[in-house]
């Protein structure tokens, strides 16, 4: 039975997800329904956690939004409403959670850029 599940889970996963590390700055085009209309909003932020599970991986992806309050959002990677996402700077942390950004505030919230 197990293998069943498996071969069905293989199946949701994507082939065109790019190589995510925390603390990369990504841009996530989501697919959002509004009424009878759907369009692609774009989230940009700071991958600050993730979770590898498979079908069910997931990204936390925090941003400040406006008047300097911070929005963090769940992102599934494998889910059909995620259209793409966007690598656009690799920073460097010492750490797989960085929960310590949401008390930081200006510069203090910084990463250090590294290339890849």
């Amino acid at each position: 039975m197990s293998y069943i599940l498996q071969s069905l889970a293989d199946q949701q996963l994507k082939e065109e997800v790019p190589t995510l590390y925390v603390g990369d700055i990504v841009r996530v085009h989501n697919r959002i329904v509004e009424g009878k209309n759907e369009r692609v909003q774009v989230f940009q932020g700071t991958i600050i956690a993730m979770k590898k599970a498979g079908p069910a991986s997931s990204i936390t992806v925090r941003k400040i939004g406006a008047h300097g309050v911070g929005v963090e959002r769940v992102f599934r990677i494998h889910s059909p409403r995620v259209e793409k996402i966007e690598v656009l700077r690799h920073s460097k942390v010492r750490r797989a959670k960085l929960y310590f950004l949401r008390d930081r505030v200006g510069k203090k919230a910084r990463l250090k850029q590294i290339r890849r």
